[in-house]
């Protein structure tokens, strides 16, 4: 059976409330828990991509703790999230109390907890084939009822309930965002357009890969092969032969096409590789036009970057 240490408390007997932006710039704390198997990582992810201070499988005594350093006066903190799950030996009374003793304090908070039945618990970890915190030597099935029992009342005094039960994990994002994050701008998707030379090695995390190999090559040109893609001389030796315009006449309505389904289903970041053979080229002024292209859309935070272009170019 476990045992309860008592929590070191947090205030004195009479607590005096923290009012935000006077001591301290914490405005929101998010304590996220629920059942394994539920989405608690996602969620997590969630509150990570909007800004949040993060901090996954925190045991109740030490979210007292973490609140200290976050209302101290030199924190910058403004907004936190942690996960507290059965993961790190957790007994729920003591959670229960944290989350007194932040109302006392006058810290504003909410509590997330995520639901789903008992089924659909099972079938996600046999699906992964990971061992339940609660069973690691018995069936998933034993761990899931032993967790239901364990957490029933937390659950109950909740402030937001998601039942993730049939969810995706893109319809789980937008439910948070929906409940959570109203204020957040849930669409918006950061772009990468990357150049990369193919002879320094593929790109390691791209999401789409361009190859532009079939272009004319400033490199065959003395005095075109020391300038970069940055140079409106090479995009304008690039252009000359009308592939380049056609090129983006493909281009142009696959992009259209594909950011805003990416956006729909809330992938926050996105890679475009776009490669020729040095990355000094071709790729750097494709990579920038597309860039500015695609710079002012409303639901797009864009940048360029160029793996290879400061690589000195070799005698062909």
């Amino acid at each position: 059976m476990a045992v309860l240490k008592p929590l070191r408390p947090l205030l004195a007997a009479r607590p005096t409330p923290v009012k935000p932006g006077a001591e301290s710039r914490l405005q929101n704390l998010v304590v996220i828990t629920g059942y394994s198997g539920a989405g608690k990582s996602t969620a997590m992810n969630v509150f990570e991509d909007a800004g949040y201070f993060c901090v996954d499988n925190l045991p109740p005594e030490m979210i007292g703790s973490l609140v200290q350093l976050f209302v101290h006066s030199g924190s910058k903190v403004e907004r936190a999230a942690v996960v507290c799950d059965v993961r790190g030996g957790v007994y729920f009374e003591a959670l229960q109390a944290v989350m007194d003793e932040l109302k006392a304090r006058g810290i504003e908070h909410r509590m997330l907890f995520l639901d789903a039945a008992e089924q659909t618990l099972v079938n996600r970890y046999k699906e992964t084939r990971r061992r339940h915190p609660l069973a690691p030597e018995g069936s998933v099935a034993d761990g899931v009822a032993a967790e239901r029992e364990l957490l029933e009342p937390l659950r109950a005094r909740a402030d937001v309930m998601i039942d993730t039960t049939g969810f995706s994990t893109t319809m789980l994002r937008r439910r948070i965002v929906e409940e959570l994050l109203p204020h957040q701008p849930s669409g918006l998707l950061a772009v990468t357009f990357m150049s990369f030379g193919f002879k320094h090695g593929p790109p390691r995390d791209e999401d789409l890969a361009l190859d532009v190999r079939f272009l004319p090559n400033p490199h065959y040109e003395p005095d075109l092969r020391p300038l970069t893609g940055h140079d409106r001389r090479i995009a304008e030796y690039i252009a000359r032969d009308g592939r380049l315009a056609q090129f983006y006449e493909k281009l142009y309505p696959l992009l259209d096409f594909l950011l805003p389904q990416y956006v729909t289903e809330g992938k926050s970041h996105l890679v475009v590789a776009v490669g020729c053979t040095g990355g000094r080229h071709r790729s750097v002024a494709i990579a920038e036009h597309l860039a500015q292209r695609y710079a002012d859309h409303e639901q797009l935070t864009v940048t360029a970057s160029h793996r290879d272009v400061d690589k000195h170019p070799r005698d062909a």
